[in-house]
């Protein structure tokens, strides 16, 4: 579904991306990960048009993305921050989103009863908690139903029985034979939702494959000291 390669990216005089090749397979759950700087955000922005490589290519179903915009509207995605208009509610929040998209769905209506949404709908999104602004991010991210879903640290501020909720969901979706981008820090997360990893470290790919595999290849018997161990082998 997502093909790159030779993708090459530096900002001033920082290389950030190092002509990265990756092939990401259509359907399933597939987790980007890396310290910070290590290229994460460069490359989700990179596959989003919201940077523009030095070099190398980006296909979507075979299409290059350069200079076509269109393709967008076939992926949803999730900002880590999302800086919504602090004097809207979240209804016209919703609903301006809906108009931009020109998109009738009313897939919302499940997702607010999901996450509980229902009493904060006409409250202003400036007086909303952390984890409540997640939440409605997540709402607006999901009612499209696109089949390139895109989310950076989708868990940040859920408590953990929405946090719950958000691990069925994207199962319910990848069922659907979407295919689902992550990037998080949290390695439990990622463990119970992904099925397979790539892990960069400073514009480079140290791993790509499963779980079990990078456990095997690391001799480690917990994911969190296999990734542990690839960090201490890269900086030793």
């Amino acid at each position: 579904m997502i093909e790159i390669k030779e993708l090459y990216k530096k900002f001033g005089k920082n290389e950030v991306l190092k002509g990265l090749d990756l092939t990401i397979n259509e359907g399933g759950i597939f987790a980007v990960l890396g310290p910070n700087g290590s290229g994460k955000t460069t490359l989700i922005k990179s596959i989003l048009g919201m940077v523009i490589p030095q070099s190398g290519t980006i296909n979507l179903n075979g299409k290059t993305i350069k200079k076509d915009w269109s393709y967008r509207k076939d992926i949803d995605y999730l900002p880590q921050i999302a800086n919504f208009p602090n004097n809207l509610s979240v209804k016209e929040l919703i609903k301006m989103i809906k108009d931009l998209r020109a998109n009738n769905t009313d897939k919302d209506l499940e997702l607010i009863e999901l996450f509980k949404l229902g009493p904060f709908l006409d409250k202003k999104l400036g007086n909303l908690s952390g984890g409540t602004k997640q939440k409605v991010n997540l709402v607006l991210t999901f009612m499209f139903d696109s089949p390139l879903v895109i989310l950076d640290e989708p868990t940040t501020g859920l408590d953990p029985i929405s946090l719950i909720r958000l691990k069925d969901l994207i199962n319910k979706e990848k069922a659907k034979g979407k295919t689902i981008l992550i990037t998080s820090h949290i390695m439990s997360f990622v463990e119970e939702v992904a099925d397979e990893i790539v892990f960069l470290l400073e514009g480079v790919i140290y791993f790509k494959g499963t779980i079990p595999e990078l456990k095997t290849k690391t001799n480690q018997p917990d994911f969190e000291h296999a990734i542990a161990s690839i960090l201490t082998d890269s900086y030793a």
